[in-house]
């Protein structure tokens, strides 16, 4: 059983600027919570106990943000609202952190998890990206597929072509519906891209994706991609991707921040 979740939220979020130089993208509002709550809950509701949040220097705030409050407890029970206090306690999950101290790159940021995993599979998921969908959550769907497998699973979806320069691509055989073996993956293709399907921020690894990393030299960006990681891994390790069944956002892009408010708002209110 995978019980364990990596959130690399150390990144500086420089889409979002100039909002991230104070609000880090993770404590964006949704809907009275932030960002990154929607992914705790995601990753509980698929049955992961253990949370490694990657953090930096200026995200203090999402720790405060798990912590609890006792002051504002205190003042809930003296103004007789102890209902809200519901909605402030912590989630039911064991919650670490661990700094970044530099920005570079997610494989870096990944690789600072590997005492935290020890010899077990673990998921990783990227804070910019939401999932809604309407049965099964996307980390289920991943798990439930690496229970199948027994290897490597990372999210898909397909995009517009224009689009694909900024994710990484896979080359992938399919072998049965929305199901793929990955052949071959690249980051960030600015030519020739290998097909339309983008990698998302959900994975699910073994841990041998530690060593892989740790040999690594910077690439695109000057950093350390995850995405080169799992081309090394593709030459020893099978890796799958599943083509999701639900709805991603990105919130580092303002009108798909908008479309996931306006969408919850709506949900929250009855009417979709």
């Amino acid at each position: 059983m995978i019980k364990k979740a990596i959130i690399p939220a150390a990144g500086m979020g420089t889409r979002s600027l100039p909002i991230t130089k104070v609000l880090p993208k993770e404590m964006f509002p949704i809907c009275g919570r932030p960002a990154i709550d929607y992914l705790v809950e995601e990753a509980i509701e698929a049955g992961i106990e253990e949370i490694l949040i990657v953090t930096s220097r200026s995200k203090d705030m999402i720790i405060d943000y798990y912590d609890r409050s006792i002051e504002l407890e205190e003042h809930l029970k003296a103004k007789h609202k102890s209902d809200l206090i519901k909605i402030i306690t912590p989630p039911n999950v064991h919650l670490q952190y661990v700094r970044q101290i530099e920005p570079t790159g997610l494989g870096s940021a990944i690789l600072l998890g590997k005492s935290f995993v020890g010899s077990d599979p673990f998921v990783v998921m990227l804070p910019d990206e939401i999932m809604i969908t309407k049965e099964e959550n996307i980390l289920t769907q991943l798990i439930n597929m690496y229970q199948s497998h027994k290897g490597n699973i990372i999210a898909l979806k397909k995009v517009r072509k224009n689009e694909l320069k900024h994710y990484g691509v896979v080359e992938a055989e399919e072998i049965s519906k929305e199901c793929y073996k990955v052949l071959d993956i690249i980051e960030k293709p600015q030519l020739n891209p290998p097909s339309q399907l983008a990698v998302i921020g959900r994975y699910v690894f073994d841990p041998e994706i530690f060593q892989y990393l740790s040999d690594l030299k910077p690439g695109v960006g000057a950093e350390i991609q995850l995405t080169d990681g799992i081309q090394k891994m593709l030459a020893n390790k099978d890796c799958y991707g599943i083509e999701i069944n639900g709805d991603r956002y990105d919130i580092a892009q303002e009108t798909e921040y908008v479309k996931l408010i306006n969408f919850l708002f709506h949900k929250l209110n009855g009417k979709v």
